[in-house]
């Protein structure tokens, strides 16, 4: 389907040249109703200048009769042969400067809920590189104790309609391939309003990583009790100086007096 050139443009020069409906002219550029009525009023595309499409070969003058007879005719683009194909994207996404620092979020939510997908459909989906999308799964990226998983849907990086058919597509990869979905990958797949609601995962402090297991108390050798002695004994204080019964003590000072 061929795309309309300079949509508030042309959307201009038909309010002022045409007695077309803002619908009409909405439904053929691409715009909103209540836009076009803006044009109308000068609230909206204030200094623009109006783009012909007729003299550029995007419009039939037929088109405009039609839709000026009929108020609920919907006008055609004209085909243009140079324009074909032109709505594939080459390359890799653009992602606006505002929202590039969002990526991380996004790529680790995909990592976590969607763990289907590949690397090469997550970098399609969210705009970013296999080495980044791998620093995530290894959690070796600079910041990775920072992030906190984001649809990347809320974020604004992709629509819910390129995530459920990325989806679609890698489980009909695992279905071809025989692999089945384990339980633990199925009751991680979560929509987008249940990941919203989902709390933020508790994380320790940087400063005090590490620490979680240190104890005070010895370990397993210290507790060991001696060999040979029993609890009560341990516990006896006598068997601390191992002083001799009380009738050698008795001996000796009698031999001493004779």
């Amino acid at each position: 389907m061929a795309r309309l050139l300079h949509p508030k443009a042309t959307a201009v020069w038909l309010v002022d040249n045409t007695t077309l409906t803002f619908k009409q002219i909405a439904d053929f550029t691409g715009m909103h109703e209540l836009e076009i009525q803006g044009i109308a009023d000068g609230d909206v595309a204030a200094g623009v200048k109006g783009f012909d499409p007729v003299a550029n070969n995007q419009l039939d003058p037929e088109e405009i009769r039609k839709g000026e007879e009929n108020r609920l005719y919907r006008m055609k683009i004209k085909a243009n042969p140079a324009a074909r194909d032109e709505e594939k994207r080459r390359g890799p996404r653009y992602t606006p400067l505002s929202k590039r620092q969002d990526r991380p979020a996004a790529i680790l939510w995909l990592v976590k809920f969607h763990p289907e997908l590949t690397d090469s459909q997550i970098a399609k989906l969210v705009g970013t590189t296999k080495p980044t999308i791998q620093s995530i799964r290894d959690r070796t990226h600079w910041n990775i104790s920072n992030i906190q998983p984001i649809d990347p849907v809320a974020l604004g990086l992709c629509r819910q309609s390129e995530l459920d058919a990325a989806v679609q597509k890698a489980a009909e990869r695992k279905a071809r391939e025989g692999a089945v979905m384990s339980d633990d990958e199925r009751r991680r797949l979560v929509s987008t309003e249940q990941s919203l609601g989902m709390e933020a995962e508790p994380r320790m402090p940087t400063a005090i990583e590490g620490l979680e297991s240190f104890t005070l108390s010895g370990g397993a050798e210290e507790e060991a009790e001696p060999e040979g002695e029993t609890e009560e004994e341990y516990r006896d204080a006598e068997s601390f100086f191992n002083l001799p019964a009380d009738g050698e003590d008795d001996e000796d000072e009698d031999d001493g007096r004779s």
